[in-house]
């Protein structure tokens, strides 16, 4: 056990992301009011009437495959892991928002989940490690049964869907594999029909079953789809001869009707015949969805239903008019940046790829979109005046927006030969000061008029890429750290060196105490340090992290607690004086890359790799 086990958890106010990454990983609850989804090592459950979240919380790691029961009773949650670790199943009471059971035995990753249609057990498929599909019993939490879940010739098992309406019946499919499985329980044994497939040969990604278990349908890769029937296992038909879904079926859903719905790797979006061996499309998308659609969920008989992609965005459609309306949208990228504007909790920036984006805190609205195409934004900050927002870009461009409408306001051309990875702004905003991947800093007036910069200084001490900078002390000096181990703190005033501060480290993050007396940095080995501004003398040193760099660091205005956060996906809250964590966040699945404390101190804000922001409650005992 660990020391933070002890430590009081930070409350988990909301989330801002969709891992669209996971098949079929969106779901409507049975009861037509949630919508069930996955995000890093969390579960999401979201009133689509109100966007109230709840999460359900035990994962240590990505969650890899999520499925609801027919009742809406049970949700079902697998994860992947480590190499050589097995992975967990997480059962959880849908009403009580509460685990009721933990289910381990696959080896490194769970690959799809599935419930049987009263319940009475949980089929689970391991991952291309595992190779095994096990029976649960649902009272019991006990495996049944288990067996591998294919040939050793074949690939990998992708997917398994339930019958409809027997406990006893399953399909399991993937790379040459497509089988049917009868449950004999009282010889506690699970046995497999291979489907007769003929000439055919296809890599299977999703199943879906009809309600009378007669025939199930199989979306393949390379665009078409396979009918088959339950009981002889030979292919029914299979379609469209032309014109296949471009970059394979996603997911497929049937309707009351029997017209199927589809989900195509190319965002295509289509109603076609079920009825038909032909397969026609009857209606399609007035344009394709922005990412390969990687789920379709039907709310009620599927009057409305809602669709997934990869890009983590989330759409709703009406089945009358095919229209797509964005209901949610998230970064699908790393996030390398976070930021609030300084007299508001309310708003906060966040940059991702090409793309900045300004959200609503209390309700995780996205407010504002700013795109530019394929760039990279590494930093952004708001200016203090509140007037703009400043960027820093790997084509050595500061662009400067106005933040309510995100058009461009101005653009610092040439500012760093090797991109600008860091920005800052005196308190005055008459300043920015940015830092290049080649480790130079530079110093930009804004004096006269923003829309003619001058440079004002280049400061070239550091031999690599500038990770932070801050300013301090009434914008008389600013600090940069570099990943060449070296801090600099700089005079603004006479445009030198004040004091050096060097560590065996890739320094990534550096903080002023709000005093101005100390600084406090942190990298990639794993040490929070304390050093004087005034002698650069180390006054103290920290184990920041059990494992991994320590990537983001913020401290309050009253200079009591640090917040800091990095390769070990937890967020930490310290007491400043004593060294001591008081508080302890878990729930990102990726590498944490920074944090940011709200200016009314009432919301912790986290940003990670796999593109998750996850909002917490600031502590109120600090």
């Amino acid at each position: 056990m660990s020391a933070e086990d002890d430590v009081p958890r930070l409350e988990l106010l909301s989330t801002i992301g969709f891992n669209g990454l996971v098949n079929g990983g969106l779901i409507i609850h049975p009861d037509k009011e949630h919508m069930v989804y996955p995000l890093g090592n969390t579960v999401i459950v979201r009133n689509l009437n109100t966007n109230k979240q709840d999460f359900l919380t035990g994962h240590t790691n990505t969650v890899s495959c999520l499925v609801v029961s027919k009742s809406g009773k049970y949700i079902a949650s697998g994860q992947v892991t480590h190499m050589g670790f097995k992975a967990a199943i997480m059962v959880w009471d849908y009403e009580k928002r509460c685990l009721k059971y933990q289910l381990i035995l696959h080896k490194v990753k769970v690959e799809a989940l599935a419930f049987s249609p009263n319940e009475l057990y949980l089929v689970s498929l391991g991952g291309q490690d595992d190779n095994s599909v096990v029976v649960w019993n649902l009272q019991t939490a006990e495996a049944v049964c288990g067996s591998p879940a294919a040939v050793q010739s074949a690939g990998t098992t992708f997917t398994v869907k339930y019958a409809s309406n027997s406990d006893d019946l399953f399909v399991t499919a993937g790379d040459g594999t497509l089988r049917v499985w009868e449950l004999d329980l009282p010889n506690r044994k699970i046995r497999p029909q291979e489907c007769n497939l003929g000439q055919l040969k296809r890599i299977v990604k999703c199943v879906e079953v009809d309600e009378n278990d007669e025939y199930f349908y199989c979306g393949t890769t390379s665009g078409d789809i396979l009918k088959i029937n339950m009981k002889t296992k030979f292919v029914a038909n299979h379609g469209p001869a032309k014109g296949k879904f471009s970059q394979g079926i996603a997911d497929i859903k049937i309707l009351k009707n029997g017209n199927l719905l589809i989900g195509a790797g190319d965002g295509t979006l289509a109603l076609v015949n079920g009825r038909s061996d032909k397969y026609c499309v009857i209606k399609q998308g007035d344009c394709k969805l922005k990412g390969a659609v990687s789920s379709i969920a039907l709310r009620g008989q599927g009057h409305q239903f809602f669709v997934g992609t990869n890009k983590s965005q989330i759409y709703r459609f009406n089945l009358t008019d095919f229209k797509e309306d964005l209901v949610m949208s998230a970064h699908y990228q790393p996030v390398l940046d976070v930021a609030f504007p300084l007299c508001t909790s309310d708003l906060v920036a966040t940059c991702s790829g090409d793309d900045i984006r300004v959200w609503h805190t209390c309700t995780s609205r996205e407010l504002l979109r700013i795109s530019v195409p394929n760039m990279i934004c590494h930093a952004i900050e708001f200016m203090p005046d509140g007037h703009s927002l400043i960027s820093a870009w790997n084509d050595g461009k500061i662009r400067v927006f106005l933040p309510e409408s995100g058009k461009v306001w101005y653009v610092i051309n040439n500012a760093h030969n090797s991109g600008v990875t860091a920005v800052a702004a005196t308190s005055d905003s008459k300043r920015i000061i940015s830092g290049g991947g080649e480790g130079q800093v530079r110093v930009w007036d804004l004096t006269i008029n923003p829309l003619n910069q001058k440079l004002r200084e280049a400061m070239k001490e550091h031999k690599s890429s500038v990770t932070c900078i801050k300013v301090g002390d009434k914008n008389k000096q600013c600090v940069s750290a570099s990943s060449d181990g070296t801090c600099i703190i700089w005079d603004l005033i006479n445009f030198s060196r004040k004091q050096m501060v060097m560590s065996n480290t890739l320094f990534q993050c550096v903080c002023y105490h709000p005093a101005g007396f100390q600084i406090i940095t942190s990298g990639t080995d794993r040490k929070i340090v304390y050093w004087e501004c005034y002698d650069g003398n180390q006054i103290r040193e920290l184990d920041g992290s059990q494992s991994g760099a320590i990537n983001g660091m913020d401290i309050c205005p009253s200079g009591r607690q640090l917040i800091t956060g990095g390769d070990d996906k937890l967020i930490k809250v310290w007491d400043y004086n004593e060294g001591m964590v008081t508080h302890v966040g878990q729930g990102h699945s990726g590498n944490i890359t920074r944090v940011k404390m709200c200016p009314e101190r009432r919301y912790i804000v986290s940003v990670s790799r796999d593109g998750a922001i996850i909002v917490w409650k600031y502590p109120q005992s600090c």
